[in-house]
């Protein structure tokens, strides 16, 4: 049956500098052909564009639907309000300002409403606000975003658990993701990639999130890339302010150049990190101010249950910092002692004022921290490890720390064999050996996060013609057993 379209179904009312339109709220799904003909006082289509020029509300039992490839632009200070549902999923859908110098507002996702984005650029606004779990993101990009008024993030979340999965949030003016510090979300990110968000050099990281309730916030597979003119730009922060719990999944991420990569925030923390390459977050240079590789901090008494392995941490100026009562386990072999966890992780250079700090533990609490490599490249001793960590050795007040027994930090011995992967040389002049103990896939990315080429490798000696031109790739390896991101140099 043909569509009855009439413009009393919309109501307009004053707010604001523009008129709100809202879609009648009777289960109608609208596409944009239908919507410039319920409504072209508010959009309107010429030369391929859809131009939206005043305010928006999609009702409670409404749905929008842009499912061909379209670029619409939005006028200055419009906002879009979805209380039902907005789907954009074409192969490729535009979403940007009029006037790139004259932002739109925040697209808002309001409580007990629908999202779902894919193949979706959405630039020049004022961030998308997501007060509901039921969102989800895929494929898409948010660049260019100023801070709006119902959020401090280009995504802002307030609930549940939204996802957002293989898309691109660069040179943003606030964080690629954040949520509110009296507010409880867990949302889902999984090989994202994050470059230069911030730009307004704020005291905030580039993922900015806090408490997340009885749900687990999962922050897995992306790239978070920093400039290094940014000095105040960190990299992941989880903190909760108000004693709510943290849950956290943080795994296989690639964190490098901001001012610092990792913080947990919060006596009520529990949770893994691990399989991360943290490296060169320094950006402020202030060691009194930042620039850990991984940084924990409670206060009073607490439940905190964090235990990392698997992670790469180098030339930060602190490796692993630990702060009032915060607990961590970097590993454990003794199930008597706690949760088993095999180590495994490599400290180089982390260095400032002249001295290496693999792990600082400004607590009077202990640490187990078995199994690690605390000196990349060398055979250490005893003194050595002892060197580069600060604890009850050196201040009777700090808690001790356990480092015994320790790796042998030389590629293809059998003491680093949970790596499950060694390659050489690094750098390389186009041929790579790489070792395996089980069979895995292989993908080289670029510094931007573009993938350049998958291939399998084979349990054994893997030779491979790394083809690329000069300069720095990561390469993600996936075994039956785990993920490892590390970095290849082609010289």
């Amino acid at each position: 049956m043909k569509r009855l379209l009439f413009l009393t179904l919309i109501t307009a009312f004053a707010f604001s500098s523009h008129a709100q339109y809202t879609t009648p709220n009777t289960g109608i799904t609208w596409n944009l052909t239908e919507l410039v003909a319920n409504a072209p006082q508010i959009i309107s289509y010429s030369d391929g564009i859809y131009t939206l020029s005043q305010n928006l509300t999609i009702a409670a039992t409404d749905s929008f639907v842009i499912n061909e490839n379209a670029t619409i632009k939005i006028d200055p200070d419009v906002q879009i309000f979805v209380e039902g549902n907005f789907t954009a999923d074409a192969n490729e859908v535009l979403i940007t300002a009029t006037n790139i110098t004259a932002p739109y507002n925040t697209i808002r996702f309001e409580e007990n409403s629908s999202g779902f984005i894919r193949n979706t650029t959405i630039d020049y606004g004022k961030g998308i606000r997501v007060a509901t779990g039921n969102f989800e993101m895929q494929n898409s990009s948010m660049s260019y975003h100023v801070s709006g008024t119902t959020g401090s993030g280009t995504l802002n979340f307030s609930a549940g658990k939204p996802i957002i999965n293989n898309s691109r949030f660069t040179f943003n003016a606030v964080p690629a993701f954040s949520s509110g510090a009296n507010q409880v979300a867990a949302p889902v990110f999984t090989n994202n990639y994050l470059e230069g968000n911030n730009t307004a050099n704020a005291n905030r990281p580039q993922i900015n999130m806090s408490a997340t309730g009885n749900d687990t916030i999962k922050i897995i597979g992306n790239i978070i890339k920093g400039n290094r003119e940014l000095i105040l730009t960190g990299g992941i922060s989880v903190t909760s302010f108000f004693g709510d719990p943290i849950k956290v999944l943080i795994e296989n991420n690639t964190i490098t150049d901001n001012r610092y990569g990792i913080t947990i925030g919060g006596g009520n923390a529990v949770g893994y990190i691990r399989g991360n390459l943290i490296e060169d977050n320094n950006t402020q240079n202030l060691p009194n101010l930042g620039g850990s590789g991984i940084s924990i901090n409670a206060t009073g008494t607490n439940t905190m249950n964090l235990i990392a392995s698997q992670n790469q941490i180098r030339r930060n100026l602190w490796g692993i910092t630990m702060i009032g009562t915060a607990k961590i386990n970097l590993g454990n072999d003794n199930p008597e002692l706690g949760d088993l966890n095999g180590g495994g992780n490599v400290f180089s250079e982390n260095q400032n004022t002249g001295q290496t700090y693999a792990l600082f533990n400004n607590t009077a609490l202990p640490i187990l921290a078995m199994n690690n490599c605390w000196t990349e490249g060398v055979s250490p001793t005893a003194q050595s490890v002892e060197n580069v960590i600060s604890h009850q050795v050196d201040n009777p007040a700090l808690g001790l720390v356990t480092f015994m027994p320790f790796s042998d930090c030389l590629l293809g011995t059998t003491a680093f064999e949970n790596r499950k992967i060694s390659f050489y040389p690094n750098p390389n002049s186009g041929l790579i050996s790489i070792e395996m103990n089980e069979n895995a896939d292989a993908e080289i990315f670029n510094l931007s996060g573009q993938m350049l080429s998958k291939f399998e490798l084979k349990s054994g000696t893997n030779r491979i013609a790394f083809e690329f031109p000069q300069g720095i790739y990561l390469m993600k390896t996936t075994t039956a057993s785990g993920q490892f991101t590390d970095k290849v140099i082609r010289q």
